[in-house]
């Protein structure tokens, strides 16, 4: 059940009974040259109508913007900052609290959004509400090794494959990853990390200062397949539906 699909008086009928809400987050932001900016979002909605059919809980609008600082050198990227993101769906789960709900999950699809709603989830702890994040790209490695993978890479790719293969420009999948390193001795291993001496080591700097095309990771996009996004984003879908009928029992004091 979508909350903008319904009316205000079956949301009404719905917290009279139910203290469940799902919340996609997303990002607008580049994902390397072959996937569209809407990549983050996008994955988290579709995760939410395959879910639908056999969800018994409510799905607020899905947030398409979120903290994506180190990737506005790359035109249609748009952030609205860690400040930005908790305003808003501070303002959200507020709201959403005082309509009866307690139970929150809040389904995300960007890693940059995740110290935000480590802190919503405490938030609410503190209201005697419960907050739960599903990162949906490291659960979908969890339950299979295979699809595990970086950002704008084959995970990401084959997910949007799955979803329309028209938002992947095909061409645009070039050759190896080409990091930018520090110099001989400090070798780029990741957006945020160096190696040094077989240590790695958080260096941040924006996305341009360590790969030109902005993609990351060790899943080449070229790796990327229609069915495997199908199967993957269906059987997610599937792990949520099971987790959100356990979530949704846990008792709050």
């Amino acid at each position: 059940m979508f909350l903008e699909r319904i009316t205000w008086v079956q949301a009404k009928e719905y917290f009279e009974k139910n203290d469940t809400v799902i919340i996609p987050v997303g990002s607008t932001e580049n994902h390397g040259s072959q996937l569209s900016l809407g990549t983050d979002f996008l994955i988290p909605r579709n995760l939410c109508e395959r879910m639908e059919p056999k969800l018994s809980c409510l799905v607020a609008p899905t947030v398409p913007y979120g903290v994506a600082d180190q990737h506005t050198n790359f035109p249609g990227t748009i952030t609205i900052g860690a400040d930005g993101l908790y305003d808003l769906l501070n303002r959200i789960t507020d709201q959403l609290y005082g309509f009866g709900a307690r139970h929150f999950v809040f389904l995300n699809g960007h890693g940059g959004n995740t110290p935000v709603l480590q802190r919503l989830c405490l938030d609410l702890d503190k209201k005697g509400a419960l907050g739960c994040m599903l990162n949906w790209w490291i659960l979908a490695g969890e339950l299979n090794p295979d699809w595990k993978g970086g950002h704008g890479g084959g995970e990401e790719t084959a997910a949007i494959l799955g979803i329309d293969p028209s938002l992947v420009d095909k061409s645009e999948i070039g050759g190896e990853l080409q990091f930018k390193h520090l110099s001989d001795n400090l070798k780029t291993t990741g957006f945020h990390s160096v190696e040094f001496k077989g240590v790695n080591v958080d260096i941040i700097r924006n996305t341009p200062h360590v790969t030109d095309s902005g993609w990351i990771g060790p899943d080449h996009p070229s790796t990327a397949t229609e069915e495997w996004g199908k199967e993957m984003l269906e059987t997610t879908a599937n792990y949520i539906v099971d987790f959100m009928e356990e979530f949704k029992k846990v008792k709050l004091s």
